[in-house]
């Protein structure tokens, strides 16, 4: 909603108990542009990521992010945001967990670009979540998981054994 916006519908709180079930609802509320919830959603997915894929859904989920800037007509915000999604999600293979890379990150280099261009918010056509090869998924292989959600995210798990050393 644009900033100056005096009545805004409250989000839905969404419940789900695994990643995977996190990011089928942060799918379907992209898919809705509904990208402020999508990117809450996105974040479980992120959060409990391995090492090797944050950056990546911390790019799925900035792509969201530079979408919630140009609705509430914020174009600095949605360039930068655009701009640091195609960075985080440039090092990984066209299709990565079943995600179309390559047209997200066409999305957000020419939507920033457009954008920048005009200095002003200017209309966009939002791009559906580009799911392939039966994608999106959280593990390493389409069959893995279910992963259930952890209380923190993997980066401040303690490792088996220094536990005791806190």
């Amino acid at each position: 909603m644009p900033y100056d916006t005096a009545v805004t519908e409250l989000v839905e709180e969404h419940e789900y108990g695994t990643v995977d079930e996190a990011l089928v609802h942060g799918v379907a509320l992209w898919e809705a542009q509904r990208f402020f919830e999508a990117h809450e959603c996105l974040e479980d997915v992120w959060h409990q990521a391995p090492e090797h894929d944050r950056a990546f859904w911390k790019g799925v989920i900035q792509v969201a992010v530079g979408c919630v800037h140009h609705q509430r007509e914020n174009p600095e915000g949605a360039v930068t945001l655009w701009r640091r999604a195609a960075d985080y999600l440039e090092p990984y293979p066209s299709v990565h967990h079943g995600v179309d890379v390559d047209q997200l990150r066409e999305f957000a280099l020419v939507s920033a670009a457009a954008v920048e261009a005009a200095g002003v918010i200017i209309d966009l056509t939002y791009p559906i979540f580009p799911a392939m090869d039966g994608g999106p998924w959280p593990g390493d292989e389409p069959d893995d998981g279910p992963f259930p959600l952890r209380d923190e995210p993997a980066w401040r798990q303690v490792p088996r054994g220094e536990q005791d050393a806190r």
